[in-house]
């Protein structure tokens, strides 16, 4: 085969064609043929490769049509692989997050209402408690709708159309033979006779506290600044007076009477002892009855008598001369605190049986048994109108009680330990507590919250009183060993006092605010009164200026 000529030919860019020369004519230039670029040899075309499939599997027909099944098939069916133990554990929270997620997508989807005596009673139709204690309407609510999630989740639908009927469905008249039990426990008829002394003491009292704080507000000679300056610099002038030894064991407890003139303490042996001030070296008279250790001691407000509380499970009532006058059981547990009512007609213990008890102190019969703390109960205060009664326990609440309905009006949350003492201010709207969490917390009445936090001591608050004639001071005794005083007014540190070699257990000021005593647990009696040395500038500039 001939190779093909056009490809053979190949044409330099110097090549010049020529034409012969012709006679006549003047010979023509040389024409330079135009260039071309080589041409480019072709690209051989390469051939795809076949793509290779997978082999089909077929399995082996038997003679009848049938399939075949292999030995190893048969094998593969009696062996059980085991699951590890942590292949497991992940199972089961997967397990139980795609239940949590289903249970939550149910509860969204079911109908919920809103009103709460309507979630109390499907509550109740469903079977569950009503209430749990410290339960708000919203968490009430959010408990009834995981409860009829869950039901849905499980296909428990006929309690949820049972309970839907109930509702729908019209209300039976009640038979008037069947008689109506009260949702309470009716108290005594001793009970509701002091409720009604207690509401026309209380009015009295309230009336006179409101007439005084308008008559302060509103007099111009009247300068409350200035004479809280000048309680805060007395306060700050304290200094330890004297000190002794009051028992062989450790002090809990200490009291003024209303005059100042008698100091008492009680301590682990169960003695409470009474001392003659202004020093505690001369013994009155020495009170002993209680089985085991005294844990309270406190003077009555109008009366010379004053009730001691003891681990034996009773309080008792006792003359300053040594005298036993009553004797209140029914505790089921040990005592804590005492407290009188400002009236001085009754008293009130509390106990680690998770109650608190209002006494008559002529009859020693038990006019209220109060239940609502779910943990022991451990500080009492009365205000100084007579109308409301605090208490603490070990369940961080401090709960307020209308002593004329019997009613709880007020819980406080925000400790998050033990609230061992609590004390009202005589404004009448405020209230302090102390605990365990080492903080003093002041709760404001009127606006239902608390209205300051004192980060008071380095260990737990042992008890916490209010100045009585004006709360300008606020005195906290705690664990640490120290005494602190706090400004009625900003809450700021005013003096720290400092002397105790142990934790002191209790503390009291005496109705004109010139001393304050403190018993500790290494047995010493301290009595700390302002020194009265100040600069005779400061002297001049806080002493009020009267018209006579």
């Amino acid at each position: 085969m001939e190779p093909n000529k056009e490809d053979n030919v190949s044409l330099t860019p110097t090549a010049q064609i020529t034409a012969p020369p012709v006679p006549g004519f003047s010979a023509l230039p040389p024409v330079v043929p135009p260039s071309f670029p080589p041409p480019m040899a072709p690209i051989p075309m390469m051939p795809h490769p076949p793509v290779s499939r997978p082999p089909t599997f077929r399995p082996p027909l038997s003679q009848n049509g049938e399939t075949k099944t292999s030995d190893s098939d048969s094998d593969s069916d009696d062996e059980h692989f085991e699951i590890s133990e942590g292949s497991r554990q992940v199972r089961e929270r997967q397990e139980k997050a795609m239940q949590d997620l289903m249970v939550k997508r149910r509860t969204a989807a079911v109908a919920v209402p809103t009103n709460d005596k309507s979630v109390r009673d499907r509550l109740r139709r469903l079977g569950e408690p009503i209430t749990l204690f410290g339960e708000q309407e919203m968490e009430r609510r959010a408990r009834l709708a995981q409860l009829m999630g869950r039901l849905d989740m499980n296909g428990q639908l006929d309690k949820l159309l049972e309970a839907h009927d109930e509702d729908a469905a019209p209300k039976e008249e009640v038979d008037d033979d069947v008689p109506e039990y009260p949702f309470f426990t009716e108290g005594p008829k001793e009970l509701r006779e002091a409720r009604i002394e207690i509401a026309k003491f209380s009015i009295k009292r309230a009336a006179v506290r409101i007439q005084r704080a308008k008559r302060r507000r509103d007099d111009p000679d009247e300068d409350m600044d200035a004479e809280t300056k000048w309680a805060l610099k007395q306060a700050r002038n304290m200094v330890l007076d004297c000190s002794n030894f009051g028992d062989d064991r450790p002090l809990t407890g200490c009291s003024f009477s209303r005059d100042g003139k008698i100091l008492a303490t009680c301590s682990l042996s169960g003695v409470t002892k009474l001392w003659e001030m202004p020093q505690v070296t001369k013994k009155i008279a020495i009170l002993k009855d209680h089985k085991e250790r005294a844990t309270d001691v406190v003077f009555s407000p109008v009366d010379d008598c004053l009730a001691t509380a003891s681990a034996d499970r009773t309080a008792k009532l006792w003359k300053t001369d040594g005298t036993l006058l009553q004797t209140f059981e029914g505790h089921l547990d040990r005592l804590a605190r005492v407290a009188f009512h400002p009236s001085g007609r009754y008293l009130g213990t509390t106990s680690f049986d998770k109650t608190w008890r209002l006494w008559d102190i002529n009859t020693g019969a038990e006019l209220l048994l109060q239940e609502g703390h779910s943990r022991s109960v451990y500080g009492i205060a009365f205000q100084q109108d007579g109308a409301l009664a605090a208490s603490s326990g070990l369940d961080s609440l401090a709960r307020v009680w209308d002593l004329r309905t019997g009613r709880s009006i007020l819980v406080f949350q925000g400790h998050i330990k033990p609230v061992l003492s609590v004390n009202f201010s005589p404004n009448g709207y405020h209230l302090a507590s102390g605990g365990e969490d080492n903080q003093c917390r002041i709760w404001d009445l009127r606006m239902r919250k608390s209205l300051y936090i004192i980060p008071a001591h380095a260990n737990l608050v042992s008890q916490v009183k209010y100045e009585p004639q004006e709360g300008y001071f606020l005195a906290t005794a705690s664990y640490d060993t120290r005494v602190n005083i706090w400004s009625g007014r900003d809450f700021s540190l005013v003096k720290s006092l400092a002397g105790h070699e142990s934790k002191v257990s209790s503390l009291d000021i005496t109705a004109d605010s010139s001393c304050i005593a403190t018993v500790s647990h290494d047995r010493t009696i301290k009595l700390w009164t302002s020194s009265g040395n100040g600069d005779d500038e400061d002297e001049g500039k806080d002493t009020m200026d009267i018209d006579l």
